[in-house]
This record gives structure tokens, sequence and C-alpha cells, in this order.
């Protein structure tokens, strides 16, 4: 999928600023971002530890209240969990359920939905067909390797079909190998599905691999220092892409901006 800037901003970032109140007073965290997010996009938010990145995820999913600015899906404002979004934690022993089955973890999400019985199983199937889980309905999560319960967490947000699907840092806690599949099942997903996907991430070799467009933040409190657009054209590949003249200089300019930013 090649995204162009004739594509249509699904999530629009406008002059948003988070505080947290202390004893002392308010203490800013983030200040005045600005960016989009256009339809069927991949973009990742980087930044040097500590910069406010997660914050920023928790106010662009509306479980933390924005003190200034905006954040909108297609127009519509972030003032709560929006219902055309979906998000993939990191700590998916946390995030899924360990007494429930997989097809009952990928289930969760679209117990609200108003779905006839057929049409959810046939969202769990799919999913997990997805994410090259299938047959392994009846199994539990503690049955699985670490990299497969990623995968039942990641099928369940796409049986929901969100519009958004946000991860955070969401191949983290697995091995170099998985994390590759991974990476790999997230740009075949964005096909599939037709997703706008934002992933915040602290792997600059993952955001420039994953991205149509990565977000730098920097300064304290946070503000962006660099939107850099990543164009490599055509599918990619992990060693092909990886292997690329670009790869290296586009990694060397985000790392050198987070360096910049620390």
């Amino acid at each position: 999928m090649t995204i162009t800037d004739s594509a249509p901003v699904r999530l629009s970032v406008r002059g948003l600023a988070k505080s947290y109140q202390t004893k002392n007073g308010a203490v800013p965290v983030i200040a005045d971002l600005t960016f989009d997010v256009r339809v069927g996009e991949v973009c990742c938010i980087v930044g040097p530890s500590g910069i406010g990145k997660t914050t920023l995820l928790k106010c662009l999913t509306g479980l933390q209240s924005i003190t200034a600015g905006s954040a909108s899906i297609d127009g519509e404002e972030i003032d709560g969990p929006p219902e055309t979004m979906a998000l993939v934690f990191q700590e998916y022993t946390r995030s899924l359920m360990p007494w429930l089955t997989v097809a009952k973890n990928v289930r969760l999400p679209l117990q609200h939905l108003k779905l006839s019985a057929q049409e959810r199983e046939e969202r769990i199937t799919s999913a997990l067909t997805a994410v090259g889980l299938a047959g392994a309905e009846a199994k539990f999560p503690w049955q699985l390797s670490g990299g497969m319960q990623q995968r039942v967490a990641i099928a369940r947000a796409i049986a929901y079909r969100p519009e958004v699907l946000v991860m955070d840092e969401p191949f983290a806690s697995v091995d170099a190998q998985t994390r590759f599949e991974l990476e790999d099942l997230c740009l075949r997903i964005r096909e599939q599905f037709g997703m706008t996907i934002v992933i915040v991430t602290h792997d600059i070799d993952e955001a420039v691999y994953l991205s149509d467009r990565v977000v730098v933040l920097g300064e304290r409190p946070a503000r962006v220092t660099e939107i850099i657009e990543i164009d490599f054209g055509g599918p990619r590949d992990q060693l092909i892409t990886r292997a690329l003249p670009a790869f290296a200089e586009l990694r060397s300019e985000i790392f050198e901006q987070i360096r910049k930013a620390g």
C-alpha cells in the first residue's frame, strides 16, 4: 500500500499539551504537539526515554484527558476511548485473560457490538487466521509462546475492526526473530484490513522499517522536533529493505534527532 499526501487525514493532533497536577503545581509533560496520520498509514512515534511517548498514547486513546489542544479521528474530537480505535499493549501477559481460551480472549471486545453469533464467529476466525493462529482457538494463553500470545492480542484488536490501531511498544517483549515476524504481520494487517496504525516504539530500526511517517519527539516538555517521511516503494522485506542505503541514512537521521533531543 502506498500512502500519498492526497490521502485524507484520519488522526489529527493539534497543539496537544498535557500537564500533571502535583502538590507543587502543574508539571508539563507534553507541549504543543501537532501532526497528522493519514488513512492507511503506519506512523511510528519515537523519542528519548521518558520524553512522554506513552503519555501521548494515553491522550490519543482517550485514557487520559488532554490539558490543551485537541486530537480527533475523522474530525470527531477524542474525549474518551474512541469506538473506532483499538489498543495493543506491550505486556501481552497482562492484557490477555489466562483463564479464557484464545477464541474467548478474541471475542471479548465483540461482546457489546450488535453482531449476530455467526458474524462474531466469522470475525474471530478471520482475525486468528490473519495472525497465523488458525486452529489455536481452544488453547489457553499460557500454553502459547510469548510471540503467539502477542498474536492473540493483535487478533483481538483486529477482530474489533477499528479504523485506527494503536500499539504501545508491541514487540519489545519478544525475541529478535519473533519481532521481525510480528513487524511483517503488522504490515500484512494494514494491507488486509486497511487500518491506520500508530506505533510508539523505542526501536529506530523498527520505526524505519514499518513507517510511512516517523514523528520524532524531543525537548522537555515534549514537542515534535521532526517529522520524517519514509518511502521505500513496493513491499518491504526484512533483508532487502534493511540493506538499502536509504534505510541506513534514515536510521542515522532519526538517531541524530533523538540524541539531540535527549
